[in-house]
């Protein structure tokens, strides 16, 4: 029987991205953030003012917030509970040095106790 022998021909690059070539977004007043995307996810600097809010919101994916400055206050719960139906939201507080971990589909509010600066990575 004869053998088969396959060539793959697939193209391989790392990329480096430097933070301070990325253009910083102003989400708002009080909310700015520079996002790296990759394939299958996607890294972000955020910074919050004092008094920042996030509003209401979740992902399809896992998301994680590690805390580099400053303190974060957050209501996590399903988002028909966040709204104001049955059941309690879960209230976190998340500080320099901490990571949340929050699970696909979760809804979760923010609002930022200081001036604060986080890294979140959402994988797609």
């Amino acid at each position: 029987m004869p053998r088969l022998t396959y060539t793959w021909r697939v193209k391989l690059r790392a990329d480096v991205t430097r933070w301070d070539e990325v253009t910083l977004e102003r989400v708002n007043e009080m909310v700015s953030r520079k996002t790296v995307d990759g394939d299958d996810s996607t890294l972000t600097q955020v910074y919050l003012k004092k008094g920042a809010l996030v509003p209401l919101h979740a992902h399809a994916r896992e998301q994680m917030i590690y805390v580099l400055q400053g303190c974060l206050r957050w209501m996590i719960a399903p988002v028909t509970e966040l709204a104001g139906n049955s059941g309690p939201a879960q209230d976190v507080t998340v500080r320099e040095g901490e990571v949340l971990r929050i699970p696909v589909g979760l809804g979760h509010q923010a609002e930022a106790l200081d001036d604060t600066f986080v890294i979140t990575v959402l994988v797609r």
